[in-house]
């Protein structure tokens, strides 16, 4: 044991006769701590709200204890305190006095500071302090137990909901808040999409092919039929199962080309990820803590952008600014033929293709796609002395850029009692659920796996499913 770590306390000289304390509270955590730092057990005799009798808990050890509260007073004054300690001391296992309760006055301000300090950190901590072990599991009680006398339960989280609603309208005019149990409800006419880095990190894991998670990728983001079925061939090719497994899910959920709507090239939802690696910090905090969270964070991310696109000076926003050129780069080795005002042929080295300035169009259907116009579609319109940035969507634009983020965002004024306010909004509570055993997962797991086919059990005796070769029967 490495006893250099351990607090030395010498119990005998802890406590004197006649010494006072505020209240019995403040007696009874007095003696447990110097009972657990010094690794005595105790047992206690009496103790209610006039009188405290303790004594030492090893057979044959003298020492005693007794306190007794003041006349008209809270306060308690040790009266009589007999022998000395004989027994020995345990430091291999843990305390009697080591309780929950006991733990959670020992983290509270470190979880204040750290709402991430983890239970192995409390097991480490404890022992350096006091030399005693205790187990996991008290460890990560106590943790809940201290985060929800801080920051209260999940269910008074919930409550708080409504009235937080209200404060962000009040300290953000214009602003609008509402309560939704699901996307769907609040967005019915919007398109759903899948996310591909999802889809193909699933397809993964099951078939570790990388040829195929490409092939995948490449199939989402084709821009037209005959490209996307080709590589749909390709993975059937590779792998029929593979396929099968694809084509559960359907096509304009996740194909570039098949999608009902803009996704303007965006097939992940890397900006959920984004929010999720805010929050990782709170996810053990009652839902209003972790919506603080985000607020906290999107009023410095509309800073830092505002900033950024005040300092912008070119026409598009930089992700747009940078693709434009890149097609304004591949364009010069195209050749145009101009068939009417509005319509272009653009040869390309192995192809052509058709590019309709009026319409916004490309038959390769990256213009349409992107909303941003591509090599073909810059060609033709610098063949016919058009503006090429006039021809992008008015959301690239450095002026919707600066729009986007030219609003503050307000702190709110704390979080009122529900109690104390009336709102529409009636009485939240937290989704029913039935918790699983174990630790709870922070890495997101993907909502296919949830579709995926389990794997079955396979018996090398009897050739059936559904059981092993030491549970077979047979």
């Amino acid at each position: 044991m490495d006893s250099h770590f351990i607090r030395e306390v010498d119990f005998d000289s802890t406590f004197s006769l006649g010494q006072e304390f505020q209240d019995v509270k403040t007696l009874r955590n007095a003696i447990k701590e110097a009972a657990i730092a010094q690794h005595f057990e105790l047992r206690i005799i009496k103790s209610d709200l006039i009188r405290y009798f303790a004594k030492c808990a090893s057979d044959g050890c003298p020492w005693r204890l007794r306190a007794a509260k003041l006349p008209n007073l809270p306060t308690f004054k040790i009266t009589s305190l007999q022998g000395t300690h004989t027994c020995g001391r345990n430091v291999k296992h843990g305390h009697h006095q080591a309780s929950i309760d006991w733990v959670v006055s020992f983290i509270q301000e470190r979880l204040r500071k750290n709402v991430n300090y983890k239970p192995n950190d409390i097991l480490d901590d404890i022992y350096k302090h006091y030399g005693i072990v205790i187990p996991y599991k008290q460890a990560w009680r106590a943790k809940e137990r201290g985060l929800a006398a801080i920051y209260g339960s999940s269910e008074q989280g919930y409550c708080h909901l409504p009235s937080y609603c209200d404060q962000i309208k009040r300290s953000n005019p214009g602003s609008f808040a509402q309560l939704y149990t699901t996307v769907k409800r609040k967005f019915p006419s919007s398109s759903h999409a899948l996310c591909m880095r999802h889809l193909t990190g699933c397809i993964g894991k099951d078939y570790t092919n990388s040829r195929l998670v490409l092939l995948l990728w490449e199939a989402a983001y084709a821009t037209n039929i005959s490209t996307f079925k080709e590589k749909m061939a390709e993975i059937h090719e590779i792998s029929s199962d593979a396929a099968k497994w694809i084509e559960q899910f359907p096509t304009s959920h996740w194909a570039l080309v098949y999608f009902q709507g803009t996704r303007y090239g965006q097939l992940s939802s890397n900006i959920t990820e984004f929010f999720n690696n805010w929050i990782i910090e709170t996810l053990e905090l009652p839902i209003i803590q972790v919506i603080e969270g985000i607020h906290n964070k999107l009023m410095t991310e509309f800073e830092e952008r505002r900033l950024k696109a005040n300092s912008c000076y070119s026409t598009l926003a930089p992700s747009a600014e940078k693709r434009i050129m890149e097609a304004i780069s591949i364009s010069s080795t195209f050749q145009v033929l101009q068939s009417d005002e509005v319509k272009f042929e653009v040869w390309s080295t192995d192809r052509s293709e058709i590019v309709n300035i009026g319409i916004r169009s490309c038959s390769c259907r990256d213009w349409q796609l992107y909303g941003i116009p591509c090599p073909h579609a810059v060609a033709a319109l610098i063949y016919g002395r058009k503006d090429v940035y006039a021809f992008a969507e008015n959301c690239f634009s450095v002026t919707s850029f600066r729009q986007a983020y030219a609003m503050d965002i307000h702190n709110t004024n704390g979080i009122e009692d529900p109690a104390n306010k009336n709102n529409d909004q009636g009485i939240v509570g937290p989704p029913k659920f039935r918790r699983p055993p174990g630790r709870p997962e922070k890495k997101r797991v993907c909502v296919e796996d949830f579709n995926r086919e389990k794997h079955s059990i396979h018996c090398s005796r009897c050739n059936r499913t559904g059981h092993n070769k030491t549970t077979c029967k047979a």
